[in-house]
């Protein structure tokens, strides 16, 4: 994808057009630096297609004095964007896991969540892609993986429904097996309003 990836004096070009598409003159005081700052921001947006996920768990601690019990990181918030409407998807991630011998220094575990949101994505894809990096790179005895997002192609277009927001899970080893391990997770993040 990298060789083919169009230049950014194309990407600004189709901002452009996307403006005169929308009825508006790109070449106007107002607008006529907007095609730069917008692919400037889609850098931002979009900058997970540049880490690699797996990568941030590559460096594990073992010494951990016997460690065995659940390890949570719950409130990771996340800015991600639809691909189907290309609007922003805003919410929190909250990820857990049993250790097998090896723990990850938490920040990790946020670099993770962050590399995926920021792609276009679907929120059942970010929460499997998550829950199975973690469980490859790291291979606890388990994982879970709780995403809330409110998704802004529904409130702004469409059906216009404010103040919706969607849950998805994904729940491996442990966490799918055994119905205690998920009740202690769910929990210990405690989703919902009003926590």
């Amino acid at each position: 994808m990298a060789n083919d990836k169009p230049s950014r004096e194309q990407a600004e070009s189709a901002v452009r057009t996307l403006l005169a598409w929308a009825g508006d003159d790109p070449t106007r005081e107002g607008l006529i630096d907007t095609p730069k700052r917008v692919v400037t921001a889609f850098g931002d947006w979009f900058s997970g297609y540049e880490m690699d996920p797996h990568a941030y768990l590559a460096r594990t601690f073992e010494e951990v004095a016997g460690y065995d019990e659940m390890i949570v990181l719950r409130d990771i918030e996340f800015e991600s964007h639809c691909e189907h409407h290309m609007a922003p998807i805003i919410g929190k991630a909250h990820v857990g896991y049993l250790p097998d011998g090896k723990v990850v220094g938490i920040s990790k575990l946020a670099r993770v969540v962050e590399a995926y949101a920021r792609r276009l994505q679907v929120q059942e894809k970010m929460t499997a892609q998550i829950a199975d990096c973690i469980h490859d790179v790291l291979q606890p005895r388990g994982v879970g993986v709780v995403i809330e997002g409110a998704h802004e192609c529904m409130t702004t277009r469409g059906v216009h429904k404010r103040g919706v927001s969607m849950i998805t899970s994904k729940m491996l080893g442990s966490f799918r097996e055994d119905a205690r391990t998920r009740a202690e997770f769910l929990q210990f993040i405690d989703v919902g309003p009003g926590r």
